[in-house]
């Protein structure tokens, strides 16, 4: 009795956090903006070195904290929807295709404008922060999106998967692409950006986890997992929200206590803009090819949303001396949840609507 009493109580609180993530990120931000120590001593913490194939990889908690994310991803994959990808395969390249263009081009047009902005330093900032939301590899939260609008979760689920593995490639080609924008010092850094996130890095911390999952997944008894997936979205739920707080706590406290305002503003903005502009183009996509609604919700989610906590422990560890490249991240991972939502509402009053007219 007891115990059917704590399940009831645990699924509940798991429930509560999952419906109001994004005001717990929300809220882990603000606390990272006036409380940053415990965040530092998060991204600090290490566990040494280790060597796999003579090429030495440091072990840090973010690190690890990341490897569970995408464990996790790959645990609650259904693999029942993975059977049906091969029929998607055309929309699935050209959504894979358009990830990577789309933003490149929308980065290269602010990069343009930003030339007139007061302070080139804080220019290249902003350029340095969206060109690793966009060479990140489509977020796993998609999936969760496109399934809660009825979207089409085999689709969903072949972008994330499909630009995962692909991101030890994809990734370091695209931070190469924006070195070429940036001016000559920050073209360096991008580079040696590129360089720390190499295939070896993202193989290791992102598709090995990942692959990991997916590989108990096919394992393990469909009861055994039922029974433990509202602890696992627990687990990263606290994950997510342990990352944003830590990564918040390098950048957030210096941008505020600086009063720069218009850094803030102006980065909000070309982050919505960049944010938008993905979403708009799974929508323009699932037009080009005439795809269901199902569909396009996936397109759009998947377009939409990258891995940001991929890109946050990137920056920390790589570029420690820019605190304000983390600022563009974050503003991003909040609006694309943001947008996520009002796509929601907008699919949720479109179906009642069908309904409605229906009767």
């Amino acid at each position: 009795m007891i115990n059917n009493r704590h399940n009831v109580s645990f699924l509940a609180l798991t429930q509560f956090i999952h419906h109001h993530l994004l005001w717990f990120l929300i809220g882990a931000y603000a606390i990272s903006a006036v409380w940053p120590t415990a965040g530092l001593w998060i991204r600090s913490a290490t566990f040494g070195d280790v060597w796999i194939f003579q090429e030495k990889f440091h072990v840090s908690l973010l690190l690890l904290l990341l490897a569970t994310l995408m464990f996790n991803a790959g645990l609650g994959v259904k693999t029942s929807h993975l059977t049906s990808l091969a029929q998607k395969t055309r929309v699935l390249f050209a959504g894979l295709t358009a990830n990577l263009i789309i933003p490149m081009a929308y980065i290269f047009l602010v990069t343009l404008i930003m030339r007139l902005w007061h302070n080139p330093v804080e220019a290249q900032h902003i350029l340095i922060g969206l060109a690793l939301v966009a060479a990140m590899p489509i977020a796993g939260a998609s999936t969760a999106w496109a399934q809660n609008s009825n979207g089409n979760l085999a689709l969903s689920l072949g972008l994330v998967l499909a630009s995962t593995v692909l991101s030890p490639v994809l990734t370091p080609v695209a931070l190469n692409v924006f070195g070429e924008m940036a001016t000559e010092e920050y073209e360096r850094v991008i580079h040696n950006l590129a360089a720390y996130g190499s295939g070896a890095f993202l193989g290791l911390w992102i598709v090995l986890p990942s692959l990991l999952g997916l590989g108990v997944r096919f394992v393990a008894s469909e009861t055994h997992l039922t029974a433990i997936m509202p602890f696992l979205k627990l687990i990263n739920s606290i994950v997510l929200l342990l990352l944003n707080y830590s990564n918040g706590s390098v950048s957030l406290p210096q941008a505020i206590a600086d009063r720069d305002y218009d850094f803030l503003a102006v980065t909000f903005a070309i982050a919505a803009g960049l944010c938008l502009t993905a979403f708009s183009s799974g929508y323009g996509l699932s037009r080009l090819f005439k795809v269901d609604n199902a569909e396009r919700v996936s397109l759009m989610y998947g377009l939409g949303m990258n891995n940001n906590g991929t890109g946050l422990v990137l920056a920390s560890l790589a570029l420690a001396s820019y605190p304000r490249v983390m600022v563009p991240i974050i503003f991003y991972n909040l609006i694309q949840h943001l947008v996520a939502g009002g796509v929601h509402e907008i699919m949720e009053r479109s179906v009642e609507n069908q309904k409605a007219t229906s009767t």
